[in-house]
């Protein structure tokens, strides 16, 4: 079995110690299931470190302002359906009585 290169400098003199796998080279540890998971696609996680992915529902964890709107959007608002895409505001869905936005993961729970 051959041991994959380190994802950080892709040096191939890696070598097991325990359930991680190290780079002598970069001092850079991690588990081999990580970078399987990190070669599957995007990976979003909410507020609590769990796993998103499209069609989820979430709840927002705090009052959110947004830009030239007259209210913000509270605490606890539900919002069905996500889609999940690359930037900043990971979140791509529509908010009851707000319409389509973008939310940042940072700042909502998965259900």
């Amino acid at each position: 079995m051959t041991l994959p290169n380190c994802p950080k400098c892709n040096s191939e003199y890696v070598y097991e110690d325990g359930t991680l796998l190290v780079c002598p080279e970069c001092a850079y540890e991690w588990s081999p299931s990580e970078v399987a998971e990190e070669e599957e696609g995007l990976i979003v996680k909410d507020s609590n470190g769990t796993r998103l992915s499209d069609g989820d529902t979430v709840t927002v964890i705090k009052d959110l302002k947004v830009k030239g709107a007259p209210k913000d959007i509270k605490q606890g608002t539900r919002v069905k359906n996500i889609r999940l895409v690359e930037g900043d505001h990971n979140i791509d869905c529509k908010v009851d009585g707000f319409g389509a936005m973008k939310l940042k993961s940072e700042f909502v729970k998965k259900l």
